[in-house]
């Protein structure tokens, strides 16, 4: 039996940790670049009146998927390496194709997902989560998503500490080849002028919470890993921790959730029905923990170095029936 690995050839090292933990379980693991199908991955489906038996040819190594009991979605990014220069159509039919071709023969397989795409997906929607979340009780920020300008004014009239516009999806440009990320940023008076551009896209807005500390906890099956990290401490990162996360990479240290905090954290997931998630919080000057979101696929390679937590053992034991699982085993 074997472990599939579903990601990206870019992604970054936490494959590889995840990989070493479990080959140190005496598992195979088979890695699935999505990038790379059609391309240079070959898949076969071969559904007949004896059974169906699923194939994958990647350079000289033959995998028989068949033999694949639990599957991690990492990442994706299915036909990334087709030609740019395709014809604009025919290259979205290709990609629409190919990622069909793959969730659906990836999705014949006996095997536990950790999680579904569709999950993944609906869970992922913040609107989602802050309605669960408030449901169980977990202090969460007032918000509002509109593209009305003139809610937003209003809005930020009610906020005694002012307001900050947000993402709900992650956005990112390019500038020359550069990737640069749309962060957490507050809004001004000046902005408040400027809301026309809202006939073209919504946005998110939340009441800005004061912060004595933001939190990454990771929630893997039945187990939290908790860090902290003082944001106020670095000038760039003090509305968005991502803003200046280089310089803070050593600065994270392990944090203890209250039992009731962890308690309503594992009920979220389950209400998600996810088995892996990375939650946002700000613990404020008076104590206060409040929830600003969960990413269903968020990094954590990180927390592994500093503050040492054994994050990638844990989705391993999930992966191999060492933990247990609280989603559901098919896509």
């Amino acid at each position: 039996m074997s472990v599939l690995i579903l990601t990206r050839s870019d992604d970054n090292e936490s494959v590889d940790m995840v990989t070493r933990a479990l080959v140190a379980r005496g598992e195979r693991v088979v890695r699935l670049d999505s990038d790379r199908f059609p391309t240079e991955v070959r898949l076969a489906l071969v559904d007949g009146a004896h059974g169906a038996s699923v194939t994958m040819i990647d350079g000289d190594a033959a995998h028989d998927l068949r033999e694949v009991r639990s599957i991690w979605l990492r990442r994706h990014h299915v036909a990334g390496l087709l030609p740019s220069d395709m014809d604009a159509q025919l290259r979205a039919g290709a990609v629409a194709e190919s990622r069909a071709a793959l969730f659906g023969l990836l999705g014949t397989l006996n095997a536990f997902w950790m999680d579904p795409l569709p999950v993944i997906r609906w869970a992922g929607q913040k609107p989602i989560q802050l309605r669960v979340a408030r449901e169980l009780g977990l202090a969460v920020p007032r918000t509002l998503v509109t593209n009305d300008p003139e809610r937003v004014r209003e809005f930020s009239r009610s906020c005694p500490q002012g307001i900050v516009a947000k993402m709900l999806a992650s956005f990112r440009v390019l500038d020359d080849g550069i990737e640069k990320v749309v962060f957490t940023s507050p809004v001004s008076e000046e902005h408040l002028d400027r809301l026309d551009d809202l006939r073209w896209s919504p946005m998110t807005f939340q009441e800005r919470v004061p912060k004595q500390l933001e939190l990454r906890v990771t929630i893997v099956g039945p187990r939290l890993f908790a860090a902290s990290i003082d944001s106020q401490a670095f000038e760039r990162a003090r509305e968005d921790w991502r803003r200046d996360g280089l310089a803070m990479l050593d600065a994270w240290k392990r944090f203890t959730l209250p039992a009731d905090l962890e308690r309503r954290l594992l009920e979220l997931m389950k209400r998600l029905d996810l088995n892996y998630g990375a939650a946002d919080f700000v613990v404020t000057p008076d104590g206060q923990v409040v929830f600003l979101e969960i990413n269903p696929s968020g990094e954590f390679f990180w927390l592994e170095r500093c503050p040492g937590l054994p994050i990638s053992d844990a989705i391993a034991d999930v992966l191999t029936g060492r933990a247990a699982g609280g989603a559901r085993a098919d896509p």
